[in-house]
């Protein structure tokens, strides 16, 4: 808490000399130049697309495909995820320096760049890098900006970012030809330095003409706010220069990304942060922390000792929001001499806690099948679970011997995923029961997210438990007809599909054939087995 009053008092201390210097006309930008680059170029929300096929363009991705003014939170995003708290924590210090050398961007990168990559290893960024700083780059884009670049055919991108932390993104989401930005030094084959080299205004300039040769690009994008790309862009402009402005057009033409024109649809990302991390909200988090942990522990605690309707109600003193709609369903009436009595609830995977709401939702305890938990999260569940093999025969009799038993919760998802899509299900629930409930839950928080394919899954519940209002909301459906089960007829694959598309539309989300498999080789470039996560070398995720 003294180091965290410190960082505070130091960086409102450092914004407020920044102020005063800026006032006094220390950092101005060069406004009239920036003026008359305006007056003589349209806006990119006036532009056609059209005809725009095999043309070329050239811009910059920060300040102009990217709408945020600071890139500082993507620099944190890696000292977060891919560093340490410690590492973060030094970036948050020197973060009211970075903002009085705002103007000084050569001087700003290196200072990012250093403290953010001085001994990281390359693996870790390369993960970052593919898992987690998509998810904010889409969130932050450009909308008319990145029309007009999907509008066209060759695209080159520009960056004073390091290369590696965007060409991914940009090759993938974007399409993206050629990204020119600055290269990290590497030592021993695997840690950087911290050092950048063709970070400046002349390496980019030798790297275009590589690229274009003697030849000017079709369309040129140059940001409203930025003067260096003004400097840089001038020896490129071709036929068409466009200013990008983060406001809203005059005529009310909003600049931001919604999610339905996302160039790519986010399924998958990792990472804990929920937030996009600017400097004030970094600081709110470490502030967060020394109260959030032990409140969290209190939390946990409360779901393994109290009564199910004395921990909604303690639960709503300290900030956890339930919203339980739909009919409690109870022990099923099978029909006489089957051994089927329990009831399956299928639920949707949102967090490995989605077990104990169930029950918290139901008011009595109902075991769970479950796949890769660990073994501190099976002892402190407050119901029984049961760990499957993920070998068909012997989970189906596992989930049989336990019907017989009871009811029973499975999330045939087999893995959690925190966007608005729902994973293929399997179908091997359908094969088992007559007696299905849908489930439809949700959970939402505003600072950490719990889950991660490829950090310390154990801290999962630990981490939501972490957030200051998590959210979790469970809509009970009625019970699957028995007509359009197995038992009726129904092929399990046809009652996997439609219960999917059943909780999809209750939520509000979007059926997929995805995988567990596809989301583990995606973020973290392996197939999600735990016992062989760290044995063999590590597997290529498939584009």
């Amino acid at each position: 808490m003294v180091l965290l009053k410190i960082a505070a008092h130091w960086q409102f201390a450092c914004c407020k000399v920044a102020k005063k210097l800026r006032s006094h006309g220390f950092l101005l930008r060069n406004s009239a130049r920036l003026q008359q680059v305006h007056s003589l170029h349209s806006s990119v929300t006036k532009c056609s697309l059209e005809g725009r096929e095999s043309q070329t363009l050239v811009c910059d991705f920060d300040g102009t495909l990217l709408g945020t003014p600071s890139l500082f939170p993507y620099f944190m995003l890696v000292a977060f995820e891919g560093g340490s708290l410690l590492r973060a924590f030094l970036l948050l210090l020197l973060s009211p320096l970075l903002w009085v050398l705002g103007n000084h961007r050569e001087i700003t990168m290196r200072i990012l760049v250093f403290v953010t990559f001085c001994g990281l290893r390359t693996k870790h960024l390369e993960l970052v890098s593919r898992a987690v700083l998509p998810k904010f780059y889409l969130e932050n884009l450009h909308l008319q900006a990145c029309e007009l670049l999907s509008a066209t055919g060759k695209r080159v991108v520009l960056t004073s970012m390091p290369r590696l932390m965007v060409e991914g993104f940009l090759k993938e989401y974007l399409g993206v030809s050629e990204v020119v930005g600055a290269e990290l030094q590497v030592v021993r084959g695997c840690y950087f330095t911290g050092l950048i080299s063709g970070s400046t205004l002349a390496a980019k300039q030798k790297a275009l003409k590589d690229i274009f040769g003697e030849a000017k690009a079709d369309v040129a994008l140059v940001s409203s706010s930025n003067l260096h790309d003004h400097l840089m862009l001038n020896l490129l402009l071709g036929q068409e220069t466009f200013v990008v402005t983060k406001e809203e057009d005059t005529s009310g033409i909003s600049t931001e990304m919604p999610r339905s024109k996302y160039p790519k649809p986010l399924v998958f990302h990792d990472g804990r942060l929920a937030l996009l991390p600017t400097p004030s909200a970094t600081l709110a988090v470490f502030m967060w922390l020394p109260i959030a942990i032990p409140l969290a522990i209190f939390r946990i605690a409360m779901g393994i000792i109290f009564p199910y309707r004395v921990t909604v109600l303690i639960g709503a003193l300290i900030g956890i929001r339930l919203a339980v709609g739909g009919p409690h369903t109870s022990t099923s009436d099978a029909s006489t001499g089957s051994c089927r009595k329990g009831v399956l609830y299928v639920c949707t995977h949102r967090t490995l806690l989605d077990p104990v709401i169930l029950c918290i939702a139901l008011q009595r305890p109902v075991p769970a099948v479950t796949y890769s938990l660990s073994r501190m999260s099976e002892i402190l569940a407050p119901m029984k679970t049961v760990r499957l093999t993920r070998d068909r025969k012997r989970d189906a009799a596992t989930m049989r011997r336990l019907l017989c038993d009871g009811d029973l919760a499975v999330c045939p998802e087999g893995t959690t995923c925190r966007e608005p899509y729902l994973l293929r299900f399997s179908s091997l629930f359908a094969e088992l029961a007559e007696n299905i409930v849908p489930v439809a839950m949700d959970a939402r928080v505003g600072m950490f997210y719990g889950t991660t394919a490829s950090g310390q899954k154990w801290l999962d519940p630990v981490v939501f438990m972490l957030n200051p209002l998590p959210v979790y909301t469970v809509d009970i459906l009625e019970r699957v007809p028995p007509e359009m089960t197995c038992a009726g007829g129904w092929m399990a694959a046809d009652v996997a599909n439609r219960i999917q598309k059943q909780l999809a539309d209750a939520l509000g989300f979007e059926c997929t054939a995805f995988t567990r498999r596809d989301k583990y080789m995606i973020l973290a470039g392996n197939e999600g087995v735990v016992s062989k996560q760290c044995e063999g070398p590590e597997k290529k995720p498939p584009k």
